[in-house]
């Protein structure tokens, strides 16, 4: 049996172009991409944190160290430049794969800037 399990995170990551205009995705500082694990064009789930929006598009390189983040194409409906978002990677394996497996988490600040990256996510508490 093949499993998804959480590849990679960029936790509340802020919004800085909403390009309807542009040709579809969501173009991601390479830093960013490089950190976090994530190819160009590949496909991206987007939860805006902001109003709520959920949906699915994939990843294009903006200029390293511009803490970019732009939601172009018809998801730019659904993101704001200052809107928060947590940007998300999945990937299929197997279970044993699955059993030996951790995601790359980026925690990001308010200009994009990595506060701190882990592989764990706490427990949460009732």
């Amino acid at each position: 049996m093949n499993l998804t399990l959480l590849k990679s995170k960029l936790h509340r990551a802020t919004v800085t172009h909403s390009e309807l205009d542009y040709e579809g995705s969501c173009a991601i500082d390479l830093d960013l991409l490089e950190l976090a694990g994530i190819r160009e064009y590949e496909q991206l789930h987007i939860y805006n944190v902001s109003n709520g929006e959920r949906f699915i598009t994939y990843a294009i390189v903006a200029e390293a160290g511009s803490g970019t983040i732009s939601v172009n194409g018809a998801a730019a409906h659904k993101a704001n430049p200052g809107d928060k978002i947590i940007i998300c990677t999945y990937a299929e394996m197997s279970e044993t794969e699955a059993d030996k497996f951790k995601p790359v988490l980026v925690y990001l600040d308010d200009n994009n800037k990595v506060e701190r990256t882990s592989n764990k996510i706490s427990m949460q508490a009732a």
